[in-house]
């Protein structure tokens, strides 16, 4: 098992749990802020924060599903495995950059050395998507090699 294949699997767990422990906080915040409202003469007033809170619920609990999507994906990693095809848990090296195909984690830094981490979905996860070490693909205009995967 590569050393800096389990750091950034492990740096992405990090990520994901604490978008989790975040969307959940800020749900059960604006649970109690709706439970705490008392209506009032104002009347529109206490409509309008309560909507407030329920949009505030319903835009976290969206953040909080995909967070968990992503915690599934990285599951289903085996970090034990070396690739000769880049595929979702491949650690991709091109004359472009350093890429851990997994989440959308974005910059990772591990032994000095910049990662991005990115999803099988994503634009360049696509185009980088069953190709072998020598390969090269386009991105915005550019071509690129790739030069290993782990």
């Amino acid at each position: 098992m590569s050393a800096i294949k389990e750091q950034l699997h492990t740096l992405c767990v990090q990520y994901v749990t604490a978008n989790i422990k975040n969307a959940e906080a800020v749900i059960a915040d604006a649970r109690e802020a709706t439970a705490n409202e008392t209506k009032s003469s104002a009347g529109d007033k206490y409509e309008t924060a309560r909507e407030m809170m329920q949009q505030e619920i319903d835009m976290n609990t969206a953040r909080l599903n995909a967070a968990k999507a992503q915690e599934q994906v990285l599951k289903q990693i085996d970090r034990e495995r070396r690739y000769d095809v880049v595929v979702a848990g491949s650690v991709v090296q091109t004359d472009s950059g350093h890429f851990y195909i997994a989440i959308s984690a974005g910059q990772l830094m591990v032994d000095g050395v910049k990662y991005y981490a990115i999803s099988m979905d994503s634009p360049l996860g696509g185009q980088l998507k069953g190709k072998h070490v020598g390969d090269a693909y386009e991105l915005n205009g550019k071509r690129f090699t790739i030069k290993k995967i782990e």
